[in-house]
């Protein structure tokens, strides 16, 4: 049914009226544990329908191939709707602008309790985060497969501090969520990766601007052949030269960039562009740079030769520069190091496969320099899969198992400069000063704080869902240690021993 501009401003300021009251009824002008953030949607009879049911398609037709008798649920899709956010204060902020929310991710999908996107029509700034800033798009983690629900909340928070003011990582904030007056549980909330002034600081491209010299954000992204054409890519990795693995030894065999499962293409990890790009020039343009800057980095890295790129990225010459200065030209060398430093720290299990990120401002005023940033995605780091589970050992720049453990691979970015002593040192210097400065620890206590502080609401959460009661569901997500815990202060505690470990670990090997 189409409805009048009429009709439906008029449900829309109804559905503000409803919001209001609602919002009220919760708060009370009383201080609450967590914020709460209320959606409601314009049309009432969709309920919880659009937060309950769908699953991503890629992810229902892969479990359709085990499952006799599947039905396809629908895909996320967006309903109208109106967000309110009641602070801890109990004011309550009615977000007037409608917006629209949907499901979001991948196999987070297939879960009961789902995450979401909120995407609002006019840019609206939402509990304060990102120092009040303004955008249109705010994601709700539902942290289904972290008991513990605050490792992504602790990555984002030491993502802040060791990647500094100049480089992009969200901001974030436990609250409770209720759906058309339903409670739904804690999420985290907490911001998209995207191009944008105060998120990843690139220059979008404008409206019908075709040409190369704009901002790129992309994603190294098993799923990238989801994506259009114009939105994706692939490299060679230099011809997919061998790599040293940096484990520790000093003795590792060298390791192909691809993994080692035969099943798979060649290709299996590529890019994704996330900038609203609209030509295949711009698509070709950062393609080139991306793979001619991993060609530099090789080339200094392995065969101690400096090249340097010809002006419109899609071919290497040699340079006159010293091969440090070489990367230097092209790669925000600090990024990579402070990336490698979160990576290493929280071993997330996905880190050959998809949500590390990087960009490059290739606009007239850029650097013209690949950027790594906007670390995401957590909740199956830090001790909580079957990864690094004793805390020691080496995981960012070393072959590891794939989630399912049936192949082999590595994250090439952040092996190719290991190599390097300079480079190693680089990292050595930042992990000392943040060591020293107590980041690393107060990053424990802040676990076991939360676990304390949030109690009934993490009670709240597991009345409502099942996982903690039901761990069927997640049985190949979860290591034993994970999976034994009972209750959110034993799974925060599990969380908070095992970074207590890994940071020692760490320690011995990078201060100096």
């Amino acid at each position: 049914m189409r409805h009048t501009k009429a009709f439906r401003a008029a449900l829309i300021a109804a559905a503000v009226m409803f919001c209001c009251a609602g919002a009220q009824a919760a708060g009370n002008t009383t201080k609450r544990l967590m914020p709460l953030v209320s959606v409601r949607t314009v049309d009432r009879r969709e309920g919880t329908r659009f937060a309950a049911e769908p699953v991503k398609g890629n992810v229902s037709a892969e479990i359709a191939t085990w499952t006799e008798g599947y039905e396809i649920p629908p895909e996320p899709y967006y309903v109208d709707c109106i967000v309110s956010y009641t602070g801890t204060d109990g004011k309550v902020t009615v977000n007037k602008n409608p917006a629209q929310v949907k499901v979001r991710g991948n196999w987070t999908t297939s879960y009961e309790k789902k995450p979401l996107r909120i995407k609002f029509t006019e840019k609206q700034s939402l509990g304060g985060l990102n120092e009040g800033q303004a955008f249109k798009n705010w994601i709700l983690l539902a942290e289904y497969k972290d008991l513990s629900m605050l490792r992504n909340k602790t990555a984002f928070e030491l993502g802040r501090k060791i990647l500094g003011e100049s480089l992009y990582c969200s901001d974030c904030e436990l609250v409770e969520v209720e759906i058309n007056g339903q409670y739904w549980g804690v999420y985290l909330l907490a911001e998209r990766q995207e191009a944008a002034r105060g998120r990843v600081n690139v220059p979008e491209p404008q409206k019908e601007e075709t040409g190369p010299d704009v901002g790129y954000l992309l994603e190294f992204d098993a799923y990238y052949r989801l994506e259009d054409s114009l939105h994706r890519f692939t490299i060679d990795y230099n011809n997919y030269a061998p790599l040293i693995p940096f484990d520790g030894t000093g003795k590792a065999k060298p390791f192909t960039p691809l993994c080692t499962n035969p099943g798979h293409e060649k290709d299996v990890v590529g890019f994704t562009i996330k900038s609203n790009i609209r030509s295949e020039k711009q698509r070709d343009t950062i393609r080139d740079f991306v793979a001619n800057a991993y060609v530099i980095m090789y080339s200094a890295a392995y065969d101690g030769k400096a090249l340097e790129m010809t002006a419109d990225y899609s071919d290497t010459v040699p340079s006159s520069r010293t091969p440090r200065e070489a990367v230097e030209a092209v790669v925000d060398v600090q990024s990579l190091a402070d990336m490698y430093i979160l990576s290493e720290i929280t071993c997330d299990p996905d880190i050959y496969y998809s949500s590390f990120y990087m960009s490059a401002d290739l606009s007239g005023d850029g650097d013209k320099k690949l950027r790594f940033e906007a670390p995401w995605d957590f909740d199956s780091a830090m001790g909580n899969r079957y990864v690094i589970e004793n805390a020691r050992g080496f995981h960012a720049a070393n072959v590891v198992d794939d989630v399912n453990h049936e192949y082999k691979a590595i994250n090439p970015w952040l092996t190719v400069l290991m190599r390097q002593e300079w480079f190693t040192e680089m990292i050595a210097r930042k992990w000392t000063d943040l060591y020293d400065r107590g980041v690393f620890g107060e990053a424990v206590e802040q676990i076991r704080s939360d676990s304390r502080k949030y109690k009934a609401a993490f009670t709240r959460n597991y009345q409502r869902w099942s996982n903690m009661r039901d761990k069927s569901p997640l049985d190949y997500e979860l290591n034993r240690e994970a999976f034994a815990c009972k209750s959110e202060a034993e799974s925060a505690e599990q969380f908070a021993h095992w970074l207590e470990r890994r940071i020692d670990f760490l320690n011995g090997v990078w201060h100096k």
